[in-house]
């Protein structure tokens, strides 16, 4: 079939792009390809390009699938991930405002246990991915996506210079204390990392200037 044959495609190139084939890129193609299809972007690595906003809710194999059909990017700040642990991912319409989230639906693990019984979980699963209909894999809500104008595709739209560690800190990122901007790290101590010692210079292979 026409579908099938893109769809491997696109799994080709997921796999490709994340390293090896696995469950998760199955089901980002799947559902890149279903949200995409709902909000009627149909070439969204060409003239559609510019349109997509893609929200993903995990940090797993499926987002590298997500990323590859649909050509977002976190650099081109149209792939945003908001790692809240689910498989589900929602699809933004910038010119129209339209928003669609696909997540893997609520009975599909039952499913997939009557259908593939006596087959390995792993392979169930693969199975079912690759076979079974978009409504029988997902679910759809319309739902409204609230996009800041800073947190939008496009050149930073502010760059300020931390009074604290004398770093950059763009698209209005900074804290306001007191007459004075800070980055979240020296505002609110909002950062990842506990510092252990500054390096007065990089002792690392300096690969560039060989």
């Amino acid at each position: 079939m026409k579908k099938n044959k893109k769809f491997r495609q696109l799994l080709d190139e997921a796999a490709a792009f994340h390293g090896h084939l696995c469950n998760g890129q199955i089901v980002g193609v799947r559902m890149a390809m279903c949200g995409l299809s709902e909000l009627g972007i149909a070439d969204p690595l060409g003239a559609d390009r510019k349109k997509l906003v893609v929200f993903v809710e995990v940090a797993r194999c499926f987002a590298d699938a997500i990323m590859t059909v649909t050509g977002c990017r976190v650099g081109k700040r149209s792939f945003k991930i908001v790692d809240n642990g689910k498989v589900a991912a929602t699809f933004l319409d910038m010119t129209t405002g339209r928003a669609v989230r696909i997540g893997l639906r609520t009975d599909l693990l039952e499913k997939i246990a009557l259908r593939y019984s006596g087959l390995a979980e792993k392979v169930a699963e693969k199975s079912a991915y690759s076979e079974m209909t978009d409504n029988e894999l997902f679910s759809a809500q319309e739902v409204k996506v609230l996009l800041k104008d800073e947190d939008t595709p496009g050149t930073p739209m502010t760059k300020v210079r931390c009074m604290g560690c004398g770093e950059l800190v763009l698209d209005k990122r900074e804290i306001h204390q007191d007459d004075r901007v800070y980055c979240p790290s020296c505002g609110i101590g909002q950062t990842y990392y506990t510092l252990q010692s500054e390096i007065p210079e990089l002792t690392g292979r300096d690969f560039f200037n060989e």
